[in-house]
């Protein structure tokens, strides 16, 4: 049970059926998360011991006894599950082990908004012992729950899939227990943002979609088939039917889901679902609280364990793509043999001190490696990086990018093509890319490029642009407040100067990861760079450079392409961590 904000104030009460609540955490400040074992004799939680302290995984006995911690993770934990067994497939470990997942703010980091804690996906033994981080999503990862084949689903949220709008989206994905393997599960089907999955008994999974989050995370419910998630949506709720939280799953099929009225007034009480119908009925409603996150206490069946070729002791992994003809495109837009390169970026985590340098995660140039003639490409790259991959052309510019992925140690991760369906088999052929060695992409951290603002594309302007972008020349004028007095090459002068102008270039002339379709790219390139799948930008105009003044070189072109393809940072060095700081 919670009240308040839902974020503190809560405690945990058992209700047997027509009794009276009695509270399980009497000796926490705030508690939440509840998650039952498989024998129905245990009960995992977050809790604060204080309201200075902060959220730990905490285990009791069914009756609330022998509460004892778990972990506290690398900054926070919350939402835990209980996972099944998990085997080696390597020689380093022979044993057999059982673990749980929660949710764990990486310390140091905000997310790539810069409005709130980064969390990621972790696991850990029972002890506490052997926590590893699964997930490498520079925004969030939250609500894991575990499949009965015994993968995860969790609500993921893809800040930078720029395709899906600037704010990106949250979507469901599906990942291994042991963070490999990670693909698409519930995506653009239904409302834009999509959280809290619970896999039921009858073999579908049945979470909360809604276009805006209220501030409980409430909405409408849907579900898809476990067989198809792809292509099974429907919607369970309609917005009258009231605001809806926390699905969790029966042993008969059905759903315990916490619901309010449809207008936000009043508090939540716990109904039972059927999926099948909708139809619902009141299980428990104590006046005064908000009743959410409400869990059988009883015995549940054992889903499969899984088996797992990560090494701790390797560092590194391999990334391939089959053919990157296959696609979500119309046919023949994105067709193999039509793109010569393929870039690999690694993300770097976004600071609290420069939360508001650029409008997404700043990312540096593993490098590139060449797609052959089939569309197929490998490389071999840093494991447990956050990366991602962007299908160049000749003129260095990005046609397509993916959203974040990474590649587990010791582990090969890849897809079928290049946003394609999930679903789809792959071809059954021996591709051209894994006939020869891999590329090896993972230079030492120091030789890593970065592109930004502050560094590199400021002092180009001022030495070769000023010139043209004055009062009686074109727009944005480059020769105010002594950007044009500082020093070719020097950075640093003139910051004060300089933002004002990085923020109108991104607010009138820049599209943020995505320099195909900025029209400052149309400017320096002299024509319309965007792809037909890029919506009316495809269609706009371009105002290239007057034939009477000198052009810009291939190079000096080059690193605005990749400035604004690597997220546009004002200072990506700000953002690079120290070795060996990341979690």
């Amino acid at each position: 049970m919670l009240r308040g904000d839902f974020l503190e104030g809560g405690r945990l009460v058992v209700v047997p059926p027509g009794g009276k609540a009695r509270v399980l955490t009497p000796g926490f400040a705030s508690a939440a998360d509840p998650e039952v074992s498989f024998d129905g004799k245990r009960i995992l939680f977050a809790g604060r011991e204080t309201a200075a302290d902060p959220w730990c995984i905490h285990e009791m006995r069914a009756d609330g006894s022998g509460v004892r911690l778990v972990t506290c993770g690398p900054g926070s934990a919350r939402r835990p599950i209980y996972l099944t067994t998990m085997y080696t497939l390597n020689p380093v470990s022979t044993d057999a082990w059982t673990q749980i997942a929660f949710v764990g703010a990486r310390s140091g980091e905000i997310n790539e908004a810069g409005v709130g804690e980064a969390q990621s996906l972790y696991t850990c033994r029972l002890d506490g012992t052997a926590r590893r981080r699964l997930t490498y999503n520079l925004s969030s990862d939250i609500d894991p729950t575990l499949l009965p084949d015994g993968r995860l689903v969790y609500a993921s949220w893809l800040r930078h899939d720029l395709d899906r709008g600037p704010a990106g989206r949250l979507a469901l994905l599906a990942v291994n227990m042991d963070g490999t393997d990670m693909v698409p599960y519930v995506t653009t089907e239904g409302r834009r943002a999509r959280q809290m999955p619970a896999a039921t008994e009858s073999g579908v999974v049945v979470y909360v979609e809604a276009d805006a989050l209220a501030g409980d995370g409430a909405g409408s419910l849907a579900s898809v088939s476990m067989r198809r998630p792809l292509h099974s949506y429907r919607s369970l709720t309609n917005p009258a039917d009231g605001l809806f939280a926390w699905p969790a799953a029966l042993v008969d099929g059905g759903v315990l889901v916490s619901m309010r009225p449809a207008d936000g007034s009043g508090d939540h009480g716990v109904y039972r679902l059927d999926p099948a119908t909708g139809r619902r009925t009141m299980v428990f409603d104590q006046a005064g609280w908000h009743d959410v996150q409400a869990k059988a206490l009883a015995p549940r069946p054992a889903h499969d364990g899984r088996s797992s070729p990560v090494r701790d002791d390797a560092t590194e992994g391999t990334l391939y793509v089959i053919d990157i003809g296959i696609n979500d495109l119309p046919e023949g837009a994105l067709a193999s043999g039509t793109a010569p390169r393929l870039r690999v970026l690694e993300g770097l985590p976004r600071r609290a001190a420069t939360a508001a340098d650029g409008p997404l995660a700043a990312r540096r140039l593993l490098g590139e490696t060449p797609i052959a003639s089939d569309g197929s490409a490998q490389a071999v790259v840093p494991a447990n990086t956050p990366i991602v991959l962007q299908v160049v052309d000749v003129d260095d510019i990005a046609q397509r990018s993916g959203t974040w992925i990474w590649a587990r140690n010791h582990y090969e991760q890849g897809c079928v093509g290049c946003h394609e369906d999930p679903e789809r088999t792959p071809p059954n052929r021996f591709v051209k890319a894994i006939q020869v060695p891999a590329a090896r992409l993972t230079p030492p951290e120091a030789q890593r490029r970065t592109v930004d603002f502050r560094n590199d594309i400021l002092p180009v302007m001022r030495t070769r642009c000023v010139a043209c972008h004055t009062e009686k020349g074109a727009a944005p004028r480059l020769d105010t407040a002594g950007i044009g007095e500082a020093a070719a090459g020097d950075a640093v002068a003139g910051d004060a100067a300089a933002r004002p102008l990085y923020r109108d270039l991104l607010a009138s002339y820049v599209e943020p990861g995505r320099a195909r379709a900025s029209r400052l790219v149309w400017h320096l390139f002299g024509r319309n760079t965007a792809r037909p799948w890029d919506g009316a930008a495809a269609a706009a105009a371009a105002r290239p450079i007057p034939a009477t003044d000198t052009p810009l070189s291939d190079d000096e072109r080059r690193l605005f392409v990749e400035w604004i393809d690597f997220g546009a940072a004002w200072d990506a060095r700000a953002d690079v961590v120290p070795p060996g700081e990341q979690r």
